[in-house]
C-alpha cells in the first residue's frame, strides 16, 4: 500500500575527531561521508518511490559551522519536494532547539516537529498519522513518550523519539522510555533514533532503531544506512529492508598471533584478513584497525618495533588495494611467553627493575628504566619519551604493557650478548 524509510543520526558535517593525528587519513572522502550518506537516502527515496521520509533526531552533529551545513541539507530536500516526497523529523540530543544558533527557511515538504509538547501530523494522502517531539534542549531526561497522543483511528500510527530505550549504559539518559511502554501506546511503528546501532526490539507493534547513516569512528563499524519499510493494506509491516548508506566502512580485524612464528607469517594474515574484510566492504573505503591479539613470541618484538610493524601493514594494504583501504591504527593486545619470575632470578638489576614494573607510573619513568634506555633501539626510545603524560586508565594500561615489553626484551637482548 505504501512505503517509507526510516533514518536518524545523520550527524551531517560531524568533525573529524582525531583524525588530524593520521597524516595519511583519506580526510577528504572523509569528511564528506556524512554528506554523501544523506544524498544516497534522498537517491533511494526517489529510486523507489517512497511515500515520505523519517529522520529521527541529530539530523545535524551540532551548531553549523557557516551555512554551508544548512544549504546543503536544503537543496537535498528540495530533489524530494520536486517528487512529492514529504519528510518529518524530529531534534535530538545533538541538534536540540537551544543549541542552533543558525537556521533557513526549510522547504514545504519538511515537516518539523515542535519541542515544547509532542504534536501530531497527518499524511496528506496516505491514512497514516505522525507524532513526536524534538529536544528543546540538549539534556531532556524526561519520558517524553509518556505524554506522545493517542493513536487515530484507522490510520498507521508512527512516533518518532529520539531516546535512549531501556537506559542503555554509555548513551546519556536522553528522553528515557522502554519497550513494553513503547509497545502499549497503540502505534503501529516508533521510529528511533539516538542509538547508532540498528536494532528491532519488537514487531508488531515495530520499535526500532535505524542506527546512524554513516560510521564515523572505529567504534562505529559495519554497514550504516536506514530501514525502508513497506506497509500493507491492512496496515501491519509486510517488510522491514536495511539499506546501506555509508561511503566509509569501519571495521576491526582482529588476527590471533598465537600460532604465529614470523613477521613474514604475521603479513600473510594481515594480507588475508585486509583481503577478506575489503570483500564484505561493499566497493567502499575500509577503515580499518588491526588488533594482534594472543600469547606470542614476537609480544617484545611488537611493541618495541610497533612504528615499523604498522608500516608494514600499511604496506600490505596498499599492496592489495591502496586505493579503497586506509590502515586507522595496530592494536597491540597480545601477550608474552616471558616469565617475569624467571627474569628477576638474573641478576639484581634486573629483579630491581620488573619490581619497579609492578608499581610504574606512566607520567614518570623509574630511574632504572631510564639506565636501561641506553640499552634500546632509537623507535623504542622514541616510544617512551613520546608515552608520557596519558589520558585516561586505558592510556595507563596500554603505555605499562609497551614499557614492559620494551624492557623485557632489553633485557634478553643483553642476556643473549653476555
Amino acid at each position: 500500500m505504501f512505503s517509507f524509510i526510516h533514518a536518524a543520526d545523520i550527524h551531517l558535517d560531524s568533525p573529524l575527531i582525531g583524525l588530524s593525528q593520521h597524516e595519511d587519513a583519506p580526510t577528504e572522502i572523509i569528511r564528506g561521508a556524512t554528506r554523501t550518506a544523506l544524498s544516497r537516502l534522498v537517491d533511494l527515496a526517489i529510486a523507489r518511490e517512497v511515500d515520505f521520509v523519517l529522520i529521527a533526531g541529530d539530523l545535524y552533529d551540532g551548531d553549523w559551522k557557516d551555512y554551508q551545513t544548512g544549504l546543503f541539507f536544503i537543496n537535498e530536500m528540495r530533489r524530494l519536494k520536486e517528487v512529492g516526497i514529504p519528510v518529518y523529523l524530529i531534534f535530538g540530543n545533538h541538534d536540540a532547539e537551544s543549541k542552533t544558533t543558525k537556521s533557513l527557511a526549510l522547504p514545504e515538504n519538511v515537516h518539523v516537529f515542535g519541542t515544547r509538547k509532542a504534536e501530531s501530523f497527518t499524511h496528506e494522502k496516505l491514512p497514516v498519522a505522525l507524532h513526536g517531539q524534538g529536544f528543546a534542549t540538549p539534556s531532556v531526561t524526561e519520558n517524553l513518550a509518556e505524554k506522545y497522543p493517542a493513536p487515530v483511528a484507522d490510520h498507521f500510527n508512527i512516533g518518532l523519539l529520539h531516546t535512549n530505550l531501556g537506559d542503555l549504559a554509555g548513551h546519556g539518559n536522553y528522553a528515557p522510555s522502554t519497550v513494553p511502554q513503547l509497545v502499549a501506546h497503540g502505534y503501529h511503528y516508533w521510529a528511533l533514533g539516538h542509538i547508532h546501532l540498528r536494532q528491532i526490539h519488537h514487531e508488531n507493534p515495530h520499535v526500532v532503531y535505524s542506527g546512524n547513516s554513516q560510521g564515523r569512528h572505529i567504534n562505529e563499524s559495519g554497514a550504516k544506512g536506514c530501514f525502508l519499510v513497506s506497509v500493507g493494506d491492512d496496515l501491519e509491516v509486510t517488510d522491514l529492508e536495511f539499506c546501506a548508506l555509508d561511503s566509509v566502512r569501519w571495521s576491526s580485524i582482529e588476527i590471533d598471533c598465537s600460532a604465529i612464528k614470523t613477521e613474514v607469517d604475521l603479513y600473510q594474515a594481515v594480507r588475508d584478513e585486509l583481503a577478506r574484510a575489503l570483500a564484505h566492504a561493499d566497493d567502499r573505503l575500509l577503515a580499518t584497525r588491526i588488533i594482534l591479539t594472543g600469547h606470542s613470541s614476537l609480544h617484545e618484538t611488537f611493541h618495541a618495533d610497533h612504528t615499523r610493524i604498522l608500516a608494514e601493514c600499511v604496506s600490505q594494504a596498499a599492496e592489495i588495494d591502496g586505493e579503497h583501504i586506509w590502515i586507522e591504527g595496530l592494536r597491540l593486545k597480545t601477550q608474552t611467553l616471558i616469565d617475569p619470575k624467571a627474569l628477576a632470578k638474573r641478576d639484581d638489576l634486573t629483579a630491581l627493575v620488573l619490581e619497579a614494573l609492578e608499581s610504574f607510573d606512566p607520567n614518570q619513568l623509574p630511574d632504572p628504566v631510564s639506565t636501561l634506555k641506553t640499552k634500546l633501539p632509537e623507535d623504542a626510545v622514541k616510544a617512551l619519551a613520546t608515552s608520557l603524560n596519558p589520558e585516561t586508565d586505558a592510556d595507563r594500561n596500554a603505555i605499562r604493557e609497551d614499557v614492559a615489553a620494551i624492557v623485557f626484551q632489553a633485557i634478553a637482548t643483553s642476556s643473549a650478548s653476555d
